[in-house]
């Protein structure tokens, strides 16, 4: 069987569609994200690794990883500033909890109010335009003077950090619900109320939850800020503690529990976002 010169471009572009390259197969470009992050991950540590090693830096302002592992086992075992690192670990994360479930119940229905009502916008707008830009540095005093230094203060710290991100996003995922979709319910008979259960309310979800993580960020950058007012326990206040006696090991050790925390709730509403939200991934 011989075969012209004239068909060989031909049967060498049905081989390689990408303009005569190998196509890459379609599992390992699913995957890819997830090597170019571990790619990341293992030369961030490596750099580290290579500079403390070498004393590009001194130990205490930049410990190796081995005395960093060390110091979070002691913390782990014995604890540091008064609790061990679970403790630590709790008490921070039931502040950033409570903030989150307090922040939910007042800023999804004022999103709703927001998009829905031009009155309400009015109202409402201002007021979310005055928060959003501020550092909570700025209005911890206030909020101190006013409410204690009790733990409601730093929840309510960190509630104000996260209330603009999940208003603002709750808005706009419900102005994203289609008119067509609206007529339709209201032509089937459904109520204000139904159209908002089963119209709104699912075209936002995908917007509030992504509200939700830049949320959840916020607040845990805030969370060391809140843990500045007569805390005992949190990480952020651990991290304080160590810092003022240079205890570099040890802040890196919050600070990369923090972030573990952090990593790991982004993760769990990514997975909540795929498989209870389906239909935000065709929008």
């Amino acid at each position: 069987m011989t075969v012209s010169a004239t068909n060989l471009p031909e049967r060498a572009a049905s081989r390689f569609p990408s303009g005569g390259r190998p196509a890459l197969p379609a599992a390992f470009l699913r995957r890819l994200p997830v090597f170019a992050a571990l790619f990341t991950l293992t030369a961030v540590f490596g750099l580290w690794w290579i500079a403390s090693a070498r004393g590009w830096a001194p130990p205490v302002f930049l410990p190796s990883p081995d005395r960093v592992w060390k110091a979070a086992q002691i913390a782990a075992d014995t604890g540091y500033a008064s609790a061990t690192l679970g403790q630590h670990a709790a008490a921070s994360l039931g502040r950033v909890m409570a903030a989150l479930l307090v922040t939910l119940l007042i800023a999804v229905p004022a999103g709703f109010v927001l998009a829905l009502s031009p009155v309400g916008r009015g109202l409402l707008d201002p007021l979310i335009e005055f928060i959003r830009p501020l550092p909570p540095l700025a209005y911890l005093p206030l909020v101190i003077i006013w409410f204690g230094i009790g733990e409601g203060s730093k929840i309510l710290v960190i509630s104000v950090a996260m209330f603009a991100p999940i208003a603002i996003s709750t808005a706009f995922g419900v102005g994203s619900a289609s008119e067509s979709q609206v007529r339709a319910a209201r032509s089937f008979g459904a109520s204000r109320f139904q159209t908002l259960r089963h119209v709104l309310l699912p075209a936002a979800l995908p917007s509030i939850i992504s509200g939700v993580r830049i949320a959840l960020g916020a607040g845990w950058t805030t969370l060391v800020a809140s843990e500045l007012v007569a805390a005992s326990r949190g990480l952020g206040y651990m991290i304080q503690s160590a810092a003022q006696f240079l205890v570099t090991d040890m802040v890196i050790v919050g600070i990369l529990a923090i972030s573990l925390f952090a990593f790991g709730f982004e993760i769990l509403f990514r997975l909540i976002e795929r498989f209870w939200l389906p239909w935000s991934r065709r929008r």
